[in-house]
């Protein structure tokens, strides 16, 4: 049976070291956050119940409100991949811009497409002068450069 320890790591994650000195890190876990899409604001008291909390962008300043009057929102985030969360009051609540469909405009749907190059057939290769005696490809001079027998 091998003994386990956990040390924090100098990240704050957690490592673990069993008896035999490998080392386990402990990248990721899963919690509520993973169940909020990407910018998308959802109530707050619909997600994680609590205690009432600040708007992250009225500051420490403003008194808490209530969870059912904070909206999350779930950001992304260039070196993180599961993004960041924040919670917003209605007043501060980012506006997310969806993405548009492309339109084709008449010009690009009704331009007549050109017709392909016409292609030319490939070089064909004619037989080469191989050596009777070594079959190996002899140069344009005719002559065997293995054993200098003519071809």
């Amino acid at each position: 049976m091998t003994q386990t320890t956990r040390e924090p790591t100098a990240s704050g994650a957690t490592a673990i070291e069993a008896q035999e000195g490998t080392i386990m890190k402990i990248a990721s876990s899963s919690d509520w956050r993973d169940s909020i899409p990407f910018d998308s604001p959802m109530l707050v008291g619909d997600i994680v119940p609590g205690e009432p909390t600040r708007c992250a962008t009225c500051g420490i300043d403003a008194p808490p409100r209530p969870r059912t009057e904070l909206w999350a929102v779930k950001h992304r985030h260039p070196k993180n991949h599961d993004g960041y969360v924040r919670f917003y009051c209605r007043e501060h609540t980012p506006v997310i811009a969806r993405p548009t469909s492309p339109v084709e405009t008449g010009a690009a749907r009704s331009a007549p497409r050109r017709a392909a190059a016409a292609r030319t057939a490939a070089a064909v290769d004619k037989p080469r002068a191989m050596c009777t005696d070594c079959f190996i490809e002899v140069s344009a001079t005719g002559v065997c450069g293995m054993c200098g027998k003519p071809a």
